[in-house]
């Protein structure tokens, strides 16, 4: 059922925060992703071939250890945004975000009236409609976080205008790809892309939405907290759980 959103309350009141992107179609990792003591988590169904059913045992398994689910979806979707919500997500990432038209649409997907134009529904989110329908619309609207990634030449270009639509929770980058936009793939350091990055935080210190960091290497952590950064993703557990397995074997030799 829907909840006090911990990641907004924890961002709002400048505390920082951790999570992961969940590309293991399991409710299990989830748990331990809350349990290692993160505070959100990001299941994945734009890279992962994972069915609704799954997604949902996610989202529950996020509310047992009291972290923050948030799913994202390939793309602006009012239906697939609809079944996510109804599911008990608490936001929406959006990849490849390059106009504010984009945000335009998911605020009227994942928001109710008179914000937007959500479809009325009183499942597992509202707890089946045992408490005010109306209080739990007000609410929704209230602790839905929204969250565009920025992974493109374009998207940095007009990030001052994807940034002024009302109602965005948080700004996640996505340097992996935005090094391919900027034609020097995989190589997230060169400065091209770091200083698209800078852009898109500095848009988002303007419009005083939190920015969203992605460290990959040494030093990039302390660098953003620096700047006053503080929320923070730190990979995805597939990838972490694979360099571990590669230490467990390697350091027996």
């Amino acid at each position: 059922m829907l909840t006090i959103n911990r990641l907004q309350e924890k961002l709002r009141a400048g505390q920082q925060v951790f999570g992961l992107i969940a590309t293991i179609p399991a409710a299990l990792t989830v748990e331990m992703i809350g349990h290692a003591g993160y505070d959100f988590v990001i299941i994945d169904m734009e890279h992962v071939m994972i069915n609704p059913e799954t997604v949902e045992h996610m989202i529950r398994a996020a509310e047992a250890a009291q972290i923050t689910p948030l799913v994202r979806v390939p793309e602006v979707d009012a239906k697939e945004i609809l079944r996510v919500l109804d599911s008990g997500a608490q936001g929406i990432v959006v990849p490849h975000v390059e106009s504010r038209r984009q945000m335009e649409e998911l605020v009227q997907a994942a928001q109710y009236s008179p914000v937007g134009k959500r479809s009325l529904n009183s499942g597992r989110p509202a707890a089946f409609g045992k408490g005010s329908l109306v209080d739990y619309v007000r609410q929704a609207n209230e602790r839905i976080m929204l969250v565009p990634m920025i992974e493109s030449r374009l998207g940095v270009e007009r990030i001052a205008d994807i940034l002024s639509v009302p109602g965005l929770g948080m700004v996640l980058e996505g340097a992996a790809d935005l090094s391919q936009s900027y034609g020097v793939p995989w190589q997230t350091d060169a400065a091209i892309v770091q200083e698209g990055l800078c852009r898109v935080w500095e848009a988002s210190r303007e419009a005083r939405i939190p920015y969203c960091a992605i460290p990959r290497k040494p030093g990039e952590y302390t660098a953003w907290v620096e700047q006053g950064v503080h929320a923070f993703v730190l990979g995805d557990e597939r990838g972490i759980a694979f360099r571990a397995l590669q230490a467990r074997r390697s350091n027996l030799c």
